[in-house]
């Protein structure tokens, strides 16, 4: 098979779909793979690394497309990429279609297919090629709030661990899963007064019986999140429901209700976001300001950690990436139950029933 692979073009996104190791793991494979010039500039991989694993270097995005059977992204394409996707295509990457309908429609308009990292499961029903970057921003979700926490960065002007004599900041984790676990280890080696908050009491006993002694769990409910949110100093959302848009726990009114200077760092914005003033941010200008709290929604957090990210990405996604480029999309999908479940949209019809419920679409059969 041919394989494709653009550079990031998405604001301050610095990863790569595929790093050197895992080209030359194709290449062995006798599979054809191309890289867009300085790809791997960002994440640390010159496009001397990837011809020593026996990619193939391509001036622009426009013949790295026009080329390529599969294109192996990082982020959902953008609208300059629209056009450069053609029927038949298959497009591997994370696409988030829930939290906006002009990719969903464009993606429906290209007859493309579109695999989805983010709904693709294991057996166990994890989803693992969206655990290794949940673990990433659910660490950073941490090193970042602890920032925005300064006061010169309108912050409440707390450090989260405090010091002798002073009482630690509290973290409120909405979520108990892959983001609110890493989350909650991050925030708990500072020093901070972590609560974790989930609807799954069998995932809240696990994450009492495993984490540090100041980490609480409590049932999450409307009630219990409006009383703990009025004594937070960092509030991150870490809710996720595979391939859907994420409910607004916290509303704009809830806002009123918090001291000024909360931060709020809503990892849940690519799919919509859980707190409802979310809007999506980037690294080149991360924050903003709604009723003096502070809001944190950056889509594409890991971008920001490139060299940790996309080695972690590609530890995940090649296997996947070896079965497709051997066995062609369909094949795969039909011998493996979990690759099956990515496949998002296929030649103009949407197939993954989170996708179609979002904007009110026709559910077809795979």
């Amino acid at each position: 098979m041919i394989i494709g692979v653009p550079k990031e073009i998405k604001n301050n996104e610095n990863r790569v779909a595929l790093t050197p190791a895992g080209a030359l793991e194709l290449n062995k494979r006798k599979h054809t793979v191309y890289i867009q010039k300085t790809a791997g500039i960002g994440s640390g991989y010159s496009d001397k690394d990837y011809k020593e694993a026996g990619a193939k270097i391509l001036p622009t995005i426009e013949s790295v497309y026009k080329k390529s059977e599969m294109i192996m992204k990082v982020k959902e394409p953008i609208q300059s990429e629209y056009k450069l996707i053609r029927k038949d295509q298959l497009v591997f990457t994370y696409f988030h279609f829930a939290s906006y309908r002009p990719l969903t429609d464009a993606m429906i308009k290209s007859q493309s297919i579109c695999l989805a990292y983010e709904t693709v499961t294991s057996p166990d029903g994890a989803l693992p090629l969206l655990i290794p970057m949940s673990e990433v921003a659910g660490r950073m979700a941490i090193q970042e709030g602890a920032k925005y926490l300064e006061k010169p960065l309108k912050g409440r002007g707390v450090l989260l661990g405090g010091v002798p004599g002073v009482l630690p900041g509290k973290v409120l984790i909405l979520g108990g899963g892959v983001v609110g676990t890493q989350a909650a280890k991050m925030a708990a080696g500072l020093g901070a007064d972590v609560t974790i908050m989930d609807i799954n009491l069998q995932r809240l006993r696990y994450l009492d019986d495993v984490m540090d002694a100041n980490v609480n769990t409590q049932y999450s409910n409307e009630y219990n999140i409006r009383e703990a949110i009025q004594t937070s100093d960092l509030i991150v959302g870490a809710v996720l429901i595979p391939g859907a848009k994420a409910p607004h726990l916290i509303t704009k009114k809830m806002l009123k209700t918090m001291r000024p200077g909360t931060v709020l760092v809503d990892v849940a914005v690519d799919q919509g976001g859980c707190i409802q003033t979310c809007k999506p941010t980037t690294h080149a200008d991360p924050t903003y300001v709604v009723n003096d709290v502070v809001h944190y929604c950056v889509a594409n957090m890991p971008g920001a950690v490139p060299y940790t990210s996309t080695i972690a990405l590609t530890n995940a996604t090649l296997p996947y990436a070896i079965k497709l480029a051997k066995m062609g999309w369909q094949k795969a999908c039909e011998v493996d139950q979990g690759l099956k479940n990515g496949l998002n949209i296929i030649n103009g019809k949407v197939v993954h029933k989170g996708v179609a419920e979002a904007f009110k679409l026709k559910l077809h059969s795979i």
